[in-house]
């Protein structure tokens, strides 16, 4: 059996029946999908403490765990279609764990706790499509098969993590909206099928979010953890750069961008799988900045229900971003700093109000993206001597095709074995950096708190794309967000606040996003459907 064949797609994603029914009801998407009245799931919204609690014990093994994620999603999948690939050894694993466990022996932090990842971060035997159709084998295109892991993926699995599959993305992770250039079609918001399920990372998000998995490898070029996170009521953290290697992902900004990180339901989820995730890597160079910048006791240590108390918070405003909330989400976010200020917090309206900053990020415009043939060369290469593929001229050769993100270029492509020019990025990471730094020590801020969002979850049926507030800023400038359940519209759709601090601040971010979690608990679970 080749490595590829580990790799299996669900039968019955296969199946013409299956595939009747996606071709139908994708006509009629507008419709209000009747609920149905599913059977309670025994593991729904249940944590990383609580399941490791469960298995001290004796509640379960992992084993019974791993079925029964995997039956919940052989249920649902082909209503939400998260995931492109499945694990066929999840059951022997979750197996190992339970042996070890019995046998008394040490396991690591994630032992049996079932989790996926985005299908752009490398697994060893496992396709790496990029969400391009001519990657894709069931698609008749060629196959790409990792021979290593990334470093990521090698953590978690020291960790005891149990892998169940990895989630569908958009070609090349080249959308913050929808999944809808991937190869295996869309991927539907858990929360509400007739909403974009935010992107590039949708079937992290749909698989948390819908409790198809405890936690999720999401990735980030701009939006990508962020959007899906707030668009399905999830926790995310897009960390700063540098903190976890993004070796081993199909990039977009590898050199100055791209970054990997947790989706989760709860704060201390997200911490957690923080701290297994992040820290040098010598399979990462960039990581050598991680070092003296992450917490002594980790990302959980600042997790308090005080602390909030006394902290100085940024409020969104034109000075950040010339672009007005909706009505509703203005009221929303009203609530949410009533919330923030019932905690102890004082909060400072629009500190970026006249440092031209709003100014500044939109005449740079996206820089740093000028690396991604660079990038992709170093990528392919990384695949290993016997890959279909190894660098980006095979890439065109093969496929016959040009990958879109390649376009930047206007088809005057320089050398992918040459070095990037990045003189722009770096100037307007910078000069941005400089601003952003100074606001926060004028005004003495310990973090700024902005609806994630200026306007509700778009339609999966619409042009819309989702309205993120924080997007090319914190991406180009490289400092880090956690966003967090803020409640609902009147639609049901989810609103989220994000958290943002200075580079290597995730552990205060998170202490205070925590705080903001315990004191309000908006996140409900969703109620999953069949059938559409």
């Amino acid at each position: 059996m080749s490595m590829g064949q580990q790799a299996v797609h669900f039968s019955f994603r296969r199946s013409l029946s299956i595939i009747l029914v996606i071709m139908l009801t994708a006509t009629v998407l507008v419709s209000v999908p009747a609920a149905s009245a599913a059977d309670k799931f025994r593991f729904e919204e249940i944590t990383v403490q609580q399941l490791q609690a469960g298995y001290a014990k004796g509640d379960y093994t992992a084993v019974e765990v791993v079925q029964a994620y995997l039956d919940r999603i052989k249920k649902y999948e082909s209503a939400y279609n998260a995931f492109t690939v499945m694990n066929d050894k999840a059951l022997a694993e979750a197996k190992e764990i339970d042996r070890l466990r019995a046998a008394g022996k040490p396991l690591g932090k994630l032992a049996g706790v079932p989790i996926v990842i985005k299908e752009a971060v490398d697994m060893a035997g496992f396709p790496s499509t990029m969400g391009w159709e001519p990657l894709s084998k069931d698609k008749g295109g060629i196959e790409l098969i990792p021979e290593t892991d990334a470093p990521v993926v090698s953590r978690l699995k020291e960790a005891g993590a149990i892998i169940l599959g990895r989630t569908n993305i958009p070609a090349f992770s080249s959308s913050g909206t929808r999944a809808t250039t991937s190869w295996d079609g869309d991927t539907y918001n858990a929360v509400d099928r007739r909403l974009v399920p935010g992107a590039s990372s949708s079937g992290t998000a749909t698989s948390i979010s819908g409790n198809f998995a405890v936690l999720g490898i999401a990735e980030e070029t701009g939006g990508s953890i962020q959007n899906p996170a707030a668009a399905q009521a999830l926790v995310g953290i897009k960390p700063t750069f540098g903190l976890v290697a993004n070796a081993g992902v199909v990039p977009l900004g590898g050199s100055t961008r791209d970054v990997i990180g947790p989706h989760a339901r709860t704060v201390q989820d997200a911490a957690i799988m923080l701290d297994v995730i992040a820290g040098y890597s010598h399979e990462d160079p960039k990581t050598v900045a991680s070092i003296g910048n992450m917490p002594r006791s980790g990302y959980t240590s600042k997790l308090n229900p005080l602390a909030l108390k006394g902290k100085r918070i940024g409020l969104y405003g034109p000075g950040w971003r010339n672009q007005e909330l909706t009505d509703e989400t203005q009221q929303l976010y009203d609530r949410a700093i009533a919330e923030l200020e019932k905690q102890g917090a004082t909060v400072v309206p629009d500190p970026f109000a006249g440092t031209e900053f709003a100014e500044y990020v939109k005449a740079s415009g996206s820089v740093g993206i000028e690396s991604v043939i660079y990038d992709m060369q170093d990528y392919l290469e990384r695949l290993g001597p016997n890959a279909a593929i190894k660098s980006v001229q095979e890439l065109m050769d093969k496929t016959g095709q040009t990958p879109s993100i390649f376009d930047r270029y206007n088809k005057k492509h320089p050398d992918p074995n040459g070095v990037a020019d990045l003189s722009a990025f770096v100037k307007v990471r910078t000069k941005m950096l400089q601003i952003f730094n100074d606001v926060m020590d004028e005004h003495n801020l310990d973090v700024l708190v902005y609806p994630q969002m200026f306007k509700e979850t778009p339609q999966l049926d619409s042009k819309d794309n989702i309205g993120a507030t924080t997007v090319s800023e914190i991406n180009i400038a490289g400092v880090p967000l956690v966003t967090v359940p803020g409640g609902y519209y009147k639609s049901g759709s989810p609103f989220a606040i994000a958290f943002v601090g200075k580079m290597w601040s995730e552990a205060d971010l998170l202490g205070m996003a925590y705080d903001y979690e315990q004191a309000t608990k908006f996140r409900k679970a969703p109620v999953l459907v069949e059938k559409p």
